[in-house]
């Protein structure tokens, strides 16, 4: 009953969306850029479904898998909003099953969970909206900023400590921080996602002080809700190649399933470098996009 307590939430996005996103009749008020008719090659497949996995696997041991699976599709040859939309088909996927077990386990509390999980739909449907409406030559352009803060941020991390030595907050002042974590981070997601997961647990046990198997398990929560709310927007956008998205979601559960089973007290130590050369590649490819392609 409590797992699926935890899923409803979530799951209810597409209602959420289609009632204060309305579709006015011949018209998608999402689609300030059409997506374009794209055919999915066998070469596109090659591209994106090992490196999905190789993302689900890092995400796994050190987190940051965003990081390698949105550029992925863009070095496959996605236009950037078919890239974020079906990048968020697949990573559903994995949140979903990786909720569904920390639920299972008892580390999600529901009287957090429900609260931060409705900010979390909130925000990132803002952000997805938001997203839509910026041209992909401009969105490259943000990119090529953001990219490598995100980027820098999540890999020089310390590791996460439990806080529980520190005097928790009440409960009233620790819910309003974790919904309000909730609402822009998942804002930020919608947005543009890598490093959400990093950012939430941080930002739980440091702001809200939260224990960190509670902090984890809502982090899930909030992810889970922010992957479906922007997915959900991008659906109805039509910008979400769904064989491409489908079969990238099973390698991305096949990575997470490896990544958790081989985790080592080694911990990180051999993710980095493979982070940093798909994403110098990606680096390279998108300043030629937008500098030396005509």
């Amino acid at each position: 009953m409590e797992l699926l307590a935890v899923l409803a939430v979530p799951l209810s996005s597409a209602h959420y969306i289609r009632s204060h996103f309305p579709r006015k009749r011949g018209q998608l008020p999402l689609r300030q850029f059409p997506p374009q008719p794209m055919t999915i090659t066998f070469i596109q497949y090659i591209i994106v479904c090992p490196l999905v996995f190789l993302a689900g696997f890092v995400d796994a041991i050190a987190g940051g898998g965003g990081l390698i699976s949105l550029p992925a599709y863009m070095l496959a040859g996605l236009p950037v909003h078919n890239a974020i939309g079906t990048n968020k088909l697949s990573s559903a996927m994995g949140a979903t099953l990786t909720t569904a077990r920390f639920a299972k386990s008892g580390f999600i509390e529901l009287r957090f969970a429900i609260p931060c999980s409705a900010a979390a739909l909130l925000g990132s449907a803002i952000g997805a909206r938001i997203a839509l409406l910026i041209p992909e030559h401009v969105f490259k352009i943000i990119m090529l900023f953001v990219l490598p803060l995100v980027a820098a941020y999540v890999m020089s991390k310390k590791s996460l400590k439990d806080r529980s030595e520190l005097e928790p907050f009440p409960f009233t002042k620790a819910i309003i921080i974790a919904v309000l974590c909730a609402l822009f981070i998942g804002m930020y997601d919608g947005f543009y996602g890598p490093g959400t997961g990093t950012f939430l647990l941080l930002l739980l046990t440091g702001a809200a002080r939260m224990p960190l198997n509670d902090s984890a398990g809502i982090t899930k929560v909030i992810n889970l809700s922010s992957n479906i709310a922007a997915l959900a927007v991008y659906i109805f956008s039509g910008n979400v190649l769904y064989p491409l998205g489908l079969a990238a979601g099973v390698f991305s559960i096949a990575g997470n399933y490896l990544g958790t089973r081989v985790f080592t007290a080694k911990g990180s130590r051999g993710v980095k470098p493979i982070m940093i050369t798909v994403l110098g590649i990606f680096f390279i490819k998108l300043c030629y996009e937008l500098f030396l392609a005509k």
